[in-house]
């Protein structure tokens, strides 16, 4: 397959994607960059093709000989064809405010109770994987600030007001963490609460000591100057100061809660983390003057990260704990 031939815009890709034989060939492509697929069971490497199945069976006897491409990735047990998957993936990593899972059960046929779990399926799949080098260092800068998600009490029920506003914001809300190096990328971390006992921990966690870090006037963030270049912005003054500012993370809260409030209206908590992991690879990946990113980029970016990320049903409603990886 030419990469001249790949699609490069959304028409072009649910074209490509129309062909089952062409999803199947894309897709084991990133599985297996070599083009030899592996048995998950014993890694052998000389499987034999069932055409009619659309399957791989392995030369040695063992359960499970036969596999497809979608084994052991978001796709897995997954009857929805590749033909109606791999255009969903386009759409979530491309579209700058996300997409619902009504409009896209309208666009590919399929109930939304099955969108709404592609959607999460594929959201794992964005998941950065576990963080081993720290943020900033020597001349870095790194933007540190936090936000508060969930629903605005005008908007509610009375009974649902009653219910869930305590008159605390903390508690009624759920607090999310920001961590913008300046040039580079973003993370983002769930905390109970903007003390300084939550908020320093996860500084040292993301952050290497001596870089230069950007925070607003929060009490919590006092006494980060110890390992720390800490400059601090008042808002309550302004909100610019030369270098000093938190703009950056600003511009992302902004972008997250408007993906939020606008398309997604509601989302529970137990879910937070997902978003915040849609959100995040979208602007990580986004299109800039050093990184001119493109749709087809991102799409085989997200596909790349597919393996290993498998996501049932049970966890994804929170019958059952969720495997971390």
């Amino acid at each position: 397959m030419s990469q001249a031939k790949e699609p490069k815009t959304l028409q072009e890709a649910i074209v490509y994607f129309s062909d089952a034989h062409r999803c199947l060939d894309y897709l084991a492509l990133r599985r297996w960059p070599e083009g030899v697929p592996v048995c998950p069971i014993c890694g052998r490497e000389d499987a034999k093709f069932l055409v009619n199945q659309h399957k791989w069976q392995c030369k040695s006897v063992h359960h499970h000989r036969q596999f497809s491409v979608k084994i052991g990735t978001i796709f897995e047990d997954s009857p929805i064809p590749l033909e109606k998957w791999l255009p969903a993936v386009w759409v979530i990593v491309n579209c700058k405010n996300g997409i619902s899972s009504y409009e896209l059960a309208r666009d590919l046929g399929v109930t939304q109770k099955s969108a709404w779990f592609m959607l999460h399926r594929i959201r794992k799949a964005m998941q950065t994987g576990t963080f081993i080098k720290k943020m900033g260092g020597g001349s870095g800068e790194v933007e540190v600030d936090e936000t508060y998600i969930g629903g605005k009490a005008r908007n509610m029920h009375m009974s649902v007001k009653k219910r869930r506003i305590t008159g605390r914001v903390q508690d009624d809300k759920t607090t999310v963490m920001g961590f913008l190096e300046r040039g580079g990328e973003i993370r983002t971390a769930i905390v109970k609460d903007r003390f300084k006992a939550t908020l320093h921990p996860k500084v040292k966690e993301h952050v290497a000591a001596g870089t230069v870090v950007y925070t607003d006037a929060l009490y919590g963030y006092q006494g980060l100057e110890q390992e720390y270049k800490h400059r601090v912005i008042d808002h309550a003054d302004k909100y610019v100061d030369g270098r000093i500012h938190t703009n950056g993370l600003e511009n992302f809260w902004s972008l997250l809660k408007r993906c939020i409030t606008g398309t997604y209206i509601s989302v529970e908590p137990f879910h937070l983390h997902r978003y915040l992991d849609e959100q995040t690879f979208r602007f990580n990946n986004r299109a800039t003057k050093d990184n001119p990113m493109t749709d087809a980029d991102r799409f085989s970016l997200a596909l790349s990260q597919i393996a290993g990320k498998r996501l049932t049903f049970a966890e994804v409603t929170g019958k059952v704990g969720e495997t971390a990886f």
